[in-house]
């Protein structure tokens, strides 16, 4: 730094002693200096405007909470008391939250009157009640199990499983804990090599 500070000096005595004008020094330095400027207005204003779209976007993320329905809300306390990092999704009929409570993860639906119309849960094969286990295990042997869900409304429960083969997708709904119903068939398509 020092070594920079002599070599200017004797740059500016040079010049001097070679009859340069010190207008032309004066300008030259006014010159750096609004650089400088220039580029430290620009570093305030890109920093202002990135502090601004920050604000915006957390103003925009924070109301989404008055967005979902305060009585879906209200309800949901009171129906599960120890649930943990709960997640509101709202759509025109319904109010989705995902929660976690002892230790598993569960969708709850609210209508807008904040009455719950279903809890929803992923299980394993062996969470099956044992009729519908074996009636699948024995009619659908070359399949695979993709998704298995548990909807449990007020009157009852029900059981989502989608099955997968080489050929083709079918979804199975339980009837009560006793029998499978088709629920849907996909056929895959089958691309020739």
């Amino acid at each position: 730094m020092k070594c920079e500070k002599n070599h200017k000096r004797k740059q500016l005595k040079k010049n001097f002693q070679k009859g340069c004008n010190i207008k032309k020094v004066i300008a030259s330095y006014k010159k750096q200096q609004s650089k400088i400027i220039k580029t430290r207005i620009m570093k305030k204003t890109i920093l202002a405007l990135a502090v601004m779209l920050t604000t915006v976007l957390t103003s925009a993320f924070a109301n989404k909470s008055e967005e979902i329905n305060q009585r879906a809300l209200a309800s949901f306390g009171k129906d599960f008391v120890s649930a943990k990092n709960a997640s509101w999704q709202q759509s025109a009929d319904y109010a989705k939250v995902t929660f976690n409570l002892n230790n598993h993860v569960l969708f709850a639906y609210y209508n807008q009157d904040g009455e719950l119309l279903a809890v929803v849960r992923n299980i394993l094969t062996d969470q099956l009640p044992v009729n519908l286990l074996t009636t699948m295990k024995k009619k659908y042997k070359s399949y695979w199990v993709s998704e298995l869900f548990e909807v449990a409304t007020g009157e009852q429960t029900n059981y989502y499983v989608t099955l997968e083969s080489g050929d083709e997708k079918i979804v199975l709904k339980s009837e009560g804990t006793d029998e499978w119903k088709l629920y849907s068939h996909e056929p895959k398509n089958c691309v020739a090599l």
